[in-house]
């Protein structure tokens, strides 16, 4: 009789389920391509957000300068007449850092609401620089030349600026022996009548040396036509040739 034959088969070691090590191994690697997976799906992300943050920003910088144009040209001579005051004047006040005037056109509301109080001005800042601001009230009474602006109300319009410089056109007067001429403070008190054109030059922070300063120009009153033109290398919105163009 064989011994070998009741002999007990012992199985294999390598018949089976996996080891320990084959597991832990498996586990490594897979959390290593999950891991490399969620980068890649992080990086989109990253970069779908940024692209649209940029889209957002070219579209605010091209619609924009076309609305400023548009309410500064439907500037219209007010004339309001307060206690403090001897006689009536225009509500227009220019200066080189900040413009105020009534105007026929409101950037904040959609609907037509009157004629509407606009000031802007430029807020200075620290590192990040300067912005520009809009403040806007209704034309409700004759003091709102001499109320004071409500911070609340403020609109920044454009930020990341190092400076801004408003100038006002005069035209030529034969009879006073006025020469035309680009000035940077307009006293409608005195001028009697609001400017022929206004430039606003606004010199962005320089992160890079070679960007030019955004020039936006419009013609009073809002009959004359305008281009609007705005390109990379040098963004502008001109009138067309004229005296003022000069």
């Amino acid at each position: 009789m064989d011994r070998s034959a009741n002999r007990r088969k012992v199985p294999s070691p390598s018949i089976g389920g996996f080891t320990l090590v084959e597991v832990m191994i498996t586990l490594v690697i897979i959390g290593m391509i999950a891991l490399m997976v969620f980068g890649v799906l992080r990086m989109g992300l990253s970069a779908w957000e940024k692209g649209e943050s940029k889209k957002e920003e070219y579209q605010k910088n091209r619609i924009l300068p076309q609305l400023i144009c548009r309410q500064v040209k439907s500037a219209v001579p007010y004339r309001i007449k307060t206690p403090k005051a001897e006689g009536d004047y225009l509500a227009f006040e220019g200066k080189s850092r900040s413009l105020k005037f009534v105007s026929a056109l409101s950037l904040r509301t959609p609907q037509p609401a009157g004629f509407v109080f606009a000031v802007y001005e430029f807020k200075e800042g620290g590192a990040e620089g300067g912005r520009l601001v809009l403040y806007e009230q209704r034309v409700l009474n004759r003091d709102f030349m001499e109320e004071g602006l409500k911070e609340e109300t403020a609109v920044p319009l454009i930020r990341e600026i190092s400076d801004i410089r408003f100038e006002y056109y005069r035209e030529e007067n034969a009879s006073q022996n006025r020469p035309a001429a680009w000035l940077e403070d307009w006293n409608a008190k005195e001028e009697k009548e609001l400017p022929k054109a206004i430039r606003m030059t606004i010199t962005p922070k320089k992160k890079d040396e070679g960007e030019p300063p955004l020039i936006l120009m419009a013609s009073l009153p809002s009959q004359r036509f305008e281009e609007v033109r705005v390109s990379p290398m040098r963004r502008m919105i001109p009138i067309p040739p004229g005296p003022m163009g000069r």
